[in-house]
């Protein structure tokens, strides 16, 4: 079978993406948020300037939808455990102190525009369910952690 040079391209981006930007990101919520962030939200198209000097515009756009989609159905399928693992990962990565940031993620739920686009909506749903469940978890352990010591 004749695999057409297009397709190509976008495999050769996405490794590129892989191997060169997603690698040095730690976590695949992470990795989704930095994802979602190359995407324009009035036109859904995606764009990342390093890739696309590389692999042109389109190619690049599509490899970073391809990511995009891949780790957003591996975490939509991980375990509620593993779920509260990758946001405890992603608030210790900030510069915002983590119950701020536990705080603003209930608030403003600022996790639902990592949704790809025509995700399907069942799937979207159980994420969004499920981000809210490991943020409320995260949450209480972190106060358990903050009240143990003074008990000693």
């Amino acid at each position: 079978m004749v695999v057409p040079d297009r397709m190509v391209a976008v495999e050769e981006a996405y490794d590129d993406l892989l191997r060169r930007t997603l690698s040095k990101i730690d976590g695949d919520l992470a990795r989704l948020i930095y994802l979602a962030s190359t995407r324009d939200y009035n036109t859904g198209k995606y764009h990342h300037d390093g890739l696309a000097a590389r692999f042109q515009e389109e190619n690049a756009g599509q490899a970073l939808e391809l990511a995009h989609r891949e780790i957003f159905y591996r975490i939509a399928a991980s375990s509620l455990q593993e779920l509260v693992d990758q946001v405890a990962i992603y608030v210790s990565s900030s510069r915002q102190g983590r119950e701020e940031v536990l705080q603003v993620w209930q608030k403003l739920e600022p996790y639902r525009v990592a949704l790809p686009v025509d995700v399907n909506l069942a799937v979207a749903q159980l994420f969004v369910s499920n981000i809210k469940l490991a943020l409320a978890i995260l949450r209480q352990r972190y106060r358990r952690e903050e009240l143990e010591p003074s008990r000693s």
